[in-house]
């Protein structure tokens, strides 16, 4: 979800009362069919039929996944474990403009698989048509994560999701439910993945359940590490040698992530009228003023501009900038320094940045 300037907490959700009630609605025939086979045990070997003929085509078939080698598998959280049932809702969810206030944007508005799930402006516009004051971060990899947004205030990833569904996206979760919960092909698959009707709660854990499904890997920097020497070219193998050397890129940016969750001050905002104060906003310690996320180079390739502020229009202007050693700030990370790299090394650390770029598919969704 895309990036709001602010220190707006994460706000834990209540859930609603009478879902029983409104659980027998007799718009509910396809429900109530399933209900009389007698069992839930009944439900989970009709996941098929529920999935596809009685949604009349509603989401998509699971996407096949190029293997993966590289990454430990993503740990979904105790409270919210993973089905194909939940993810597949859950994608259907992130493309539908039902869940904005002004019905219509969704989660894609600002994260597209070509764009290395973000959006490609420098600031994007939210629901209301305000435009951001950070730049779109990607969400690949945003299962791998300890902390959310540029200034890392949400501290797992449903608190994220509903933060900027209610900022971003301009809704009323409460509202969106009972929307929700009133398009039969909905109310079907939240009752087979949930056991009941929509909630602000469980569309999050839905959302949030698919977004852990994006993972950047299998590249092919990957398979040359695995022995593929046919891989990449002798361009990006020379890259790397600076990437992990004289460029010192690999101290932030270090395998298999190449991008952590800890925070850095790279000199961005020291001349502007308004800097953003970042990780302070949060800690309120002076020495994390100015100091944001560290992003994945992982299909960073694809995500351009670049940064908290999209101030780098391409990868190579991002590159110069940091291996310059970036603006003069009292803050600034000790790590950034002049690496006095010539031009052919900067082409050369954007060929293997270039290489750790993912080439798995996405297909959208049909929705209910």
């Amino acid at each position: 979800m895309t990036e709001k300037t602010g220190r707006s907490g994460v706000t834990h959700l209540t859930g609603r009362t009478a879902q029983a009630t409104r659980a027998t609605r007799a718009t509910r025939t396809a429900r109530a069919a399933l209900a009389a086979l007698a069992t839930r045990a009944s439900l989970a070997l009709l996941a098929a039929v529920v999935t596809g003929a009685m949604l009349a085509g509603c989401g998509s078939a699971p996407e096949k996944p190029l293997p993966r080698t590289v990454l430990p598998p993503v740990q979904h959280p105790a409270d919210n474990p993973a089905t194909p049932a939940k993810i597949d809702l859950g994608k259907q969810l992130f493309v539908d403009t039902r869940l904005s206030g002004s019905g219509k944007t969704s989660c894609q508005s600002c994260h597209y698989r070509h764009l290395g799930w973000t959006d490609g402006k420098t600031l994007s516009t939210r629901d209301d048509g305000k435009l951001n004051t950070r730049h779109t971060p990607s969400l690949y990899n945003v299962g791998h994560q300890t902390a959310w947004y540029w200034d890392g205030r949400a501290t797992t990833l449903e608190g994220q999701v509903l933060a900027a569904w209610r900022s971003q996206s301009g809704a009323d979760p409460a509202q969106v439910a009972v929307l929700l919960d009133k398009v039969e092909g909905y109310a079907l698959q939240f009752d087979l993945v949930f056991g009941g009707v929509a909630t602000p709660e469980n569309i999050v854990q839905a959302l949030s359940a698919y977004l852990r499904t994006k993972v950047s890997e299998n590249s092919p920097w990957d398979r040359y590490e695995a022995g593929d020497l046919k891989a990449v070219s002798a361009q990006a193998i020379e890259g790397y040698k600076i990437f992990a050397g004289k460029g010192g890129c690999i101290a932030c940016h270090a395998p298999p992530y190449y991008g952590n969750s800890t925070f850095f001050n790279t000199g961005l905002e020291a001349d502007k009228r308004s800097p953003d104060p970042g990780r302070f906003g949060v800690t309120q310690i002076e020495t994390d003023r100015g100091a944001f996320k560290t992003p994945s180079l992982r299909s960073a390739a694809l995500s351009a501009p670049y940064f908290h502020d999209g101030s780098a229009r391409t990868l190579r202007a991002a590159v110069e900038y940091m291996a310059s050693g970036g603006k003069r700030d009292k803050n600034k990370s000790a790590l950034m320094k002049d690496r006095d790299l010539d031009s052919e090394e900067v082409e050369q650390l954007v060929a293997f940045i270039t290489t750790l770029t993912s080439g798995e598919g996405w297909r959208a969704p049909q929705l209910p």
